[in-house]
C-alpha cells in the first residue's frame, strides 16, 4: 500500500483531485463515500451506516447517532488519479467543519435525495460552496426509493439553488426496478444485476431510445445556449459530438455556469463508477484552480501550485488524540520532507513536521515527503491551529483562514468533583484546539464556565466527547441562548465631561453625541431581517477642529467599548447609530485615554435614557412529519412561539417551515419524536434576531 501511494505522489498534479460531498442529513454522503472506497479497491469490504462500519463515520458517537459529526479524509485511485476526498457532516450544528473544509477543496459532489429534492441544508452548503467559489457536480440519490424522481430534484435544484442543471443520466426503471442509466453523453446503457458488483454496459435499450435522443438534444441545446464554442458547433451541424459535449460540461462546471447532473442508488452499489468517471473528467486538479492569494509584510503575493515553488500550506483541522496533535493541512505550493522546519506565519513561530500521513480516516500510512495539491495529516505541530499557515521559513506567506460563525447556544458546565476542575479545563482547552466554533469563557458575574456553539446537539457532542475522552464527569446546566440588546428611541445633545484630577496630569474630555437606532440613520441596510438592527455606526460632525482627529477615534473605541454590555442584562448592544456632534478639550490634560473613557460612560448613559429592547435568536426551522400527525406539530410549533410560514405534501409526509426562538427549541427533538412516534424530523437554520416579547424583556435573563 505504501508503495502505491508512493507511486500516486509522483503522479502529476493534473491527476490529482480534492473534493468534498456535501449533502443534507441523511442524503446519503457516507454511504457514497463508502461506495467509492470500495469500487476504487482501497476496501474490500462494503461498510453500512446503520451496521456503525463506515470508514470515515468512525467516531464512537458518530456510530452511535448514525450521522456525520466530524469530516474525515479519506484518498483512493481511480483510473491512475489520486482522489483526496472529504466526507463533510450534513447537521446544521457542524456547518462549520464544512465551512473549514470547502477552505481547500477544490471541488465537490452535491448529493441530493430523489424523494425530497433539494432540502434545507443543501441549499444552505450549496450557498457556502458558492461563496468559496468550489466546483460542483451533483448527484441525485436513493433513486430505488419509493416516490423517487430524477426530475423532479433536478426541477428542486433549478429553483431553489438557481443553477443551469446538465442532466446527463437518464435512469432505467423507476423505484423497485431501478437497475441502470442511460448514459447521455456517451450514448450507452449502464446496468446493475441484482447481487452483481460488475456493471453491464451495452447500447441504449429500445424501450428508451426515442427519450435517450430527446433528452440527449436537450442536453445539447443547454449547453450551446451557455458555452460559445459549443454554439458554434451546434450551429454548423445541429449536434454536438462527444469529444465537444464532454469539453463543454467540463468548462461549465469549473466556471459555476452549470451543474452536471448524475444519478443512482449508492445503497445498492448504483452510479459509483459513472460517478467517478465524472469527477475525474469534470471536477477540477489542483492545476486548474486560481493561484492562492496571501499576504507578506502587507502586500498581495501569488503562489503558484508548484511543487518546486516555496512552500506554503493551510492548516483546516486539529485533531488532539491521546499519541499527540494531528494536524491537517492542504499543500498549496512547494514541497515538504518529515524533519523539515516550517513557519507558522500567524503565531511567528517555527514548528518542525515530526510525520507526515495519508489520512485514511482514523488509519494512516506515512510519507516521506508530500507536495502542491496534497491533502494530509502533520504531526509534531506544537500550537497551530485550525486556519494556520505554515510556509517556508525562507519564503513568508499569510494565507486568508477559514472564518468561524459566532455561537448561539451556550451551557454551563462543571466538574461533578471538584478535584477534577484542573481536568476538565484542561480537556475544554483541547476540544477549542479542535474545533473553533466552541468557545469557552468564564462569566465575569456568576463565575460559572460558559461554553457556547452553534446548536443544542452541537453542545451535547462537545460535552460527550469530554465524559468520553477524558473519563470525566461534566455536570451541564440548561443551555442558554446569546441574546441581544437594540436602542428603541434614542436621545440627542447627551452632553458628558470626564474630568479627574487626583495629583500630576489629570484627565479632561467634554463630548456631545446624538444616540439613535441604526435603521433611523441607515435604514434598511440597518435590519437583519428578523426584526432586529445590526451592527454600529459612528461619525464625527465637529466643526472648527473642536475634537482632534485623535480624540474622535478614541471617542469611537470607548463607544465600541460601551457596546458590550447593555443597561437591560448586561447582553452586547447592536443596531446603535452614534454621532459625535461636539466637545472640548483642555491644553495640558486630554489625552486619547480621557476621551475613549468620556466615550465608553457617555455612551452608557445615553443608552440608559433611551429605550432599550431584547433581541432573541430566531432560527429557521423545517420540520417533515407525516400527514395524520400534522395538527400536533403545527400546535407544539405555535406553543413555541413559532410563526408557521408554509407546508408542502410531500410522499406521503408534510413539510412544514416556520420560524421559532431559539430559546424554545430546547427539547425540541424528543417532543417531536414523541408526538410523531419516532417519524418526525427537523432540521435549522440561524435566521437572525427578533424582538423577544415583552414578557422577556420584564425578567430580563442575565448573560
Amino acid at each position: 500500500m505504501r508503495n502505491d501511494l508512493h507511486r500516486q505522489l509522483t503522479s502529476p498534479l493534473t491527476a490529482v483531485r480534492n473534493l468534498g460531498i456535501l449533502a443534507h442529513v441523511d442524503a446519503g454522503k457516507t454511504t457514497i463515500t463508502e461506495r467509492i472506497l470500495y469500487a476504487t479497491g482501497t476496501t474490500h469490504k462494503r461498510g453500512e451506516v446503520h451496521d456503525g462500519t463506515t470508514v470515515t463515520d468512525f467516531d464512537s458517537q458518530e456510530r452511535d447517532r448514525g450521522i456525520t459529526i466530524f469530516a474525515a479524509a479519506v484518498s483512493c485511485a481511480w483510473d491512475g488519479h489520486r482522489i483526496n476526498l472529504i466526507d463533510t457532516p450534513g447537521h446544521v450544528d457542524f456547518s462549520d467543519e464544512v465551512e473549514r473544509s470547502l477552505r481547500v477543496l477544490d471541488g465537490a459532489i452535491a448529493v441530493f435525495d430523489a424523494v425530497a429534492g433539494v432540502e434545507p441544508q443543501s441549499e444552505s452548503v450549496w450557498r457556502q460552496a458558492d461563496r468559496h467559489g468550489v466546483p460542483r457536480i451533483a448527484f441525485v440519490n436513493k433513486l430505488d426509493r419509493a416516490g423517487a424522481d430524477l426530475d423532479t430534484a433536478v426541477e428542486s435544484i433549478r429553483e431553489r439553488l438557481h443553477p443551469a442543471p446538465l442532466v446527463v443520466q437518464l435512469p432505467i426503471g423507476t423505484e423497485d426496478g431501478f437497475t441502470g442509466v442511460v448514459d447521455l453523453v456517451r450514448m450507452r446503457s449502464l446496468v446493475w444485476a441484482d447481487g452483481s458488483e460488475a456493471v453491464d454496459e451495452g447500447p441504449v435499450p429500445d424501450a428508451l431510445r426515442d427519450e435517450a435522443h430527446r433528452r440527449r438534444r436537450q442536453l445539447e441545446e443547454a449547453v450551446a445556449e451557455v458555452h460559445a464554442p459549443a454554439l458554434e458547433e451546434f450551429c454548423a451541424r445541429s449536434t454536438l459530438s462527444t469529444r465537444t459535449l464532454t469539453a463543454a460540461l467540463r468548462d461549465l462546471t469549473r466556471t459555476g455556469d452549470g451543474v452536471v447532473v448524475l444519478c443512482g442508488s449508492a445503497y445498492r452499489n448504483r452510479g459509483i463508477e459513472p460517478l467517478l468517471e465524472a469527477v475525474v473528467a469534470y471536477l477540477p486538479s489542483p492545476l486548474d484552480v486560481p493561484a492562492i492569494r496571501g499576504t507578506q509584510d502587507g502586500a498581495e503575493q501569488e503562489r503558484a501550485a508548484d511543487p518546486a515553488a516555496p512552500f506554503a500550506a493551510l492548516a483546516f483541522k486539529v485533531n488532539a488524540t491521546a499519541t499527540g496533535r494531528l494536524t491537517y493541512v492542504r499543500l498549496y505550493s512547494g514541497t515538504i520532507e518529515k524533519g523539515e522546519t516550517v513557519w507558522d506565519a500567524g503565531a511567528r513561530r517555527t514548528e518542525r513536521i515530526g510525520r507526515i500521513l495519508r489520512v485514511q480516516a482514523d488509519r494512516h500510512a506515512e510519507l516521506d515527503r508530500a507536495v502542491a495539491g496534497d491533502i494530509v495529516a502533520v504531526v509534531g505541530l506544537k500550537s497551530a491551529r485550525a486556519g494556520a499557515t505554515l510556509c517556508a521559513p525562507s519564503a513568508p506567506l499569510l494565507l486568508e483562514p477559514p472564518t468561524a460563525a459566532d455561537p448561539v447556544v451556550s451551557v454551563a458546565v462543571e466538574a461533578s468533583r471538584s478535584t477534577d476542575t484542573n481536568r476538565l479545563a484542561s480537556a475544554l482547552t483541547r476540544l477549542v484546539e479542535e474545533d473553533p466554533s466552541l468557545v469557552v469563557r468564564t462569566d465575569p458575574e456568576t463565575g460559572q464556565t460558559v461554553l457556547s456553539g452553534m446548536g443544542e446537539l452541537h453542545l451535547e457532542v462537545a460535552v460527550e466527547k469530554i465524559r468520553r475522552a477524558h473519563g470525566l464527569a461534566v455536570g451541564v446546566g440548561r443551555p442558554r441562548v446569546a441574546y441581544r440588546e437594540t436602542l428603541v428611541r434614542g436621545v440627542s445633545g447627551l452632553v458628558y465631561r470626564h474630568v479627574k484630577q487626583d495629583g500630576g496630569a489629570g484627565q479632561f474630555a467634554h463630548v456631545v453625541l446624538d444616540v439613535g437606532p441604526l435603521e433611523a440613520a441607515s435604514g434598511a441596510a440597518g435590519s437583519d431581517g428578523a426584526g432586529g438592527a445590526t451592527g454600529f455606526a459612528f461619525r464625527s460632525a465637529v466643526v472648527g477642529g473642536r475634537v482632534p482627529k485623535e480624540y474622535v477615534r478614541a471617542v469611537e473605541a470607548g463607544c465600541r467599548d460601551a457596546l458590550a454590555e447593555g443597561p437591560l442584562g448586561g447582553h452586547p448592544v447592536t443596531g446603535v447609530n452614534v454621532v459625535l456632534t461636539d466637545g472640548a478639550t483642555h491644553p495640558k490634560d486630554s489625552s486619547e485615554m480621557a476621551f475613549r473613557t468620556a466615550g465608553r460612560l457617555a455612551l452608557r448613559d445615553a443608552l440608559r435614557a433611551g429605550e432599550m429592547a431584547l433581541l432573541e435568536p430566531v432560527v429557521d426551522i423545517t420540520v417533515t412529519v407525516p400527514e395524520d400527525a400534522m395538527g400536533g406539530v403545527l400546535g407544539d410549533l405555535a406553543a413555541r412561539r413559532g410563526r408557521v410560514s408554509g407546508s408542502v405534501a410531500r410522499a406521503g409526509a408534510v413539510v412544514i417551515t416556520a420560524t421559532v426562538p431559539l430559546a424554545e427549541l430546547f427539547g425540541y427533538a424528543t417532543r417531536l419524536r414523541s408526538r410523531t412516534q419516532g417519524r418526525g424530523t427537523f432540521t435549522t437554520r440561524p435566521a437572525g434576531y427578533a424582538p423577544a416579547p415583552s414578557a422577556a424583556s420584564d425578567g430580563v435573563p442575565a448573560r
